[in-house]
């Protein structure tokens, strides 16, 4: 997801709130690097500052639908009148929360933008004996509770959602970190592995050389 926010501060803490929660943030400050971002970057969420130095950012998202652009976005402002919130929707805004705000019910709100952009993804995964609840945020193996990251989650959740199809290692990088992972690093390997272990035996993450993983049964 794009975070447009002037304010260092809350713009840290909100980023890492929402990357606590297991989501990919992009952050940016102004709508000039806003408008690049989303040139370059099919997110599944934007989130704006309502009022920028560079401008009102429903403004902004205005022009973008007019172009065709659907991502997403959820105005985080101090304006709190009726009228500012019509205005907002009314500019093509799809969600408009007011500071000061609950964090739980911001990540509660982008996640459910985040589920508008994409195909619509079944509630429950299963694969082999391993249930992943996508709602509920809950994983279980042979009915046993598994305890889980945020990452963790977010990368089985890719890979159970294109199960026995291989998933590329730029992809799940792309999907579950942000701008500021090194795509060269070795984070993803490390997860993976994490991952394994805690899915315990028979395996079900494999390895696919050259591109990435695949998540699939034993011989499958």
């Amino acid at each position: 997801m794009l975070l447009v926010e002037d304010d260092d501060n809350l713009r840290f803490g909100v980023a890492a709130a929402l990357r606590a929660a297991g989501l990919a943030v992009d952050e940016t400050v102004d709508l000039p690097q806003a408008d690049e971002a989303l040139f370059v970057t099919a997110y599944d969420c934007a989130v704006f500052d309502r009022m920028l130095p560079s401008g009102d950012a429903a403004a902004y998202v205005e022009e973008l639908r007019r172009t065709g652009r659907t991502v997403p976005v959820l105005f985080l402002t101090a304006r709190d009148t009726v009228a500012d919130r019509v205005d907002g929707f009314a500019s093509g805004g799809d969600d408009y929360l007011v500071k000061p705000f609950a964090v739980p019910e911001l990540v509660a709100r982008v996640r459910s933008l985040c589920r508008r952009a994409g195909v619509v993804r079944p509630p429950v995964h299963r694969v082999a004996d391993v249930e992943i609840d996508t709602a509920r945020r809950l994983v279980r193996r042979g009915g046993l509770l598994l305890t889980l990251t945020s990452r963790e989650f977010a990368v089985l959740e890719v890979l159970a959602a294109r199960a026995d199809q291989a998933v590329s290692r730029a992809e799940l990088i792309e999907s579950c970190w942000d701008e500021m992972t090194e795509p060269q690093s070795n984070v993803l390997e490390v997860l993976v592995s994490q991952l394994r272990r805690k899915l315990g035996d028979p395996p079900l993450i494999r390895t696919v050389r050259g591109v990435g993983y695949r998540l699939a049964p034993q011989g499958a």
